[in-house]
């Protein structure tokens, strides 16, 4: 799974990147510090069955920090878009090409209004940042838009003809996004266009692709630099899938863990001191400390992520042991993996996940909370302990 962290230059992106992933990309107050796309990994924050057991975890393909489980996810950091850049505007080519595998978006969006619709600097509050929001949307809704149209109408008059699903057929066009005959067919649904697949035009063929994208391409709005914004900027745009955000103070506040100046685990509220700072570094952590964990909870970059990867994209994650009573794989490592999974997914799917044979050779299954016999077909819930037997 990707996330793409997106937006116009300049407003954090990279920031928001080596916060979220511990990396060290170029950070620089200019547009297009990013040419060729940053990737790392960032993690989903979720609560680890550890503390609830009475026991201490020695994780495999995650990190746990006192009961909190973070589950890597790649991350994609591209080039900055400016406005027309699927007709080759900036570096727009190369910024829709770098998203075609990307799951979901984080769209960095700067909400104190100090950077204009190119990413050059300006006077707080001098941006309308609702013009951001619309103007990616639509970026992308055109690019998906000119990929569905090559060669639009010879290809559906064939299907037509030949009796094949134009879902199929648009699948197919678009494989390189990852975007599903599944979700194809529930866009033209959602879209409401004509019967008549033959006749649609511009207007149809972009509203199919604005339907895609929300879709295939979900987005998640992190209103960074919230910190620094007018509260009522802030108030008027967040929202359930928008967090205000300061990528600076969680890059700031790992730094200084790191240091072992500060005890903190990205996403909490708040952090504490271990050793005596610096006079600089007392009064940059009194700062976060007032303007953004007092004020907004959190440095909004791990909700930002986790409200992605659980909401958006609906994800929960599981945890498949091998002893149900001790928690352990074979090997004597307590609750050693967890794994993403989408909602709805079943025990089956999970032993698919972890081994083909697994999946094989499936017997039955145990739901180690409740210690109740489950089968191929039981529906997983988030945080869910599974025990699989197996030939």
């Amino acid at each position: 799974m990707q996330i793409g962290i997106v937006g116009k230059p300049n407003v954090g992106k990279t920031t928001f990147f080596n916060a979220a992933t511990h990396a060290n990309a170029e950070i620089a107050n200019y547009p297009f510090t990013t040419i060729e796309a940053n990737q790392g990994v960032m993690y989903a924050r979720v609560k680890c069955p550890c503390k609830e057991f009475g026991v201490k975890c020695n994780p495999r393909n995650s990190i746990c920090m006192d009961g909190i489980r973070y589950v890597p996810i790649e991350a994609i950091d591209v080039a900055g878009l400016v406005p027309k850049a699927h007709l080759g505007r900036g570096l727009g080519n190369k910024f829709l090409d770098d998203l075609r595998k990307a799951d979901a978006l984080i769209h960095i969006v700067d909400v104190s209004g100090s950077t204009d619709e190119e990413g050059r600097a300006c006077g707080i509050g001098e941006h309308d940042i609702s013009m951001d929001i619309k103007f990616l949307e639509e970026e992308i809704d055109y690019w998906i838009k000119g990929i569905i149209e090559r060669d639009w109408h010879r290809l559906a008059n064939k299907c037509k003809i030949e009796g094949e699903k134009i879902e199929r057929m648009l699948a197919e066009k678009l494989t390189g996004l990852k975007i599903s005959e599944e979700k194809i067919k529930y866009a033209i649904k959602k879209a409401e266009l004509p019967e008549d697949f033959t006749k649609w035009g511009e207007e149809e063929l972009l509203k199919l692709a604005s339907n895609i994208r929300q879709i295939g391409k979900p987005i998640m709005l992190s209103l960074n630099k919230a910190d620094i914004a007018p509260p009522e900027l802030v108030k008027k745009f967040a929202g359930e899938f928008a967090i205000p955000t300061s990528a600076e103070a969680e890059l700031a506040l790992n730094k200084a863990a790191e240091h072992g100046i500060i005890y903190y685990r990205p996403g909490d509220s708040d952090f504490k001191i271990l050793k005596e700072p610096t006079e600089a570094q007392k009064k940059g952590l009194e700062y976060i400390k007032k303007h953004v964990l007092q004020r907004y909870g959190s440095t909004g970059v791990q909700q930002s992520i986790d409200k992605a990867v659980f909401d958006l994209l609906g994800l929960i994650a599981v945890f498949p042991v091998e002893d149900e009573h001790k928690l352990t794989d074979k090997d004597g490592n307590v609750l050693p993996d967890v794994f993403l999974m989408p909602s709805g997914s079943t025990v089956i799917e999970l032993a698919e996940k972890v081994h083909s044979e697994l999946a094989e050779g499936f017997i039955r299954a145990v739901d180690v909370r409740t210690k109740k016999i489950v089968g191929a077909d039981h529906k997983l819930k988030h945080g869910d302990i599974i025990h699989i037997i197996a030939r």
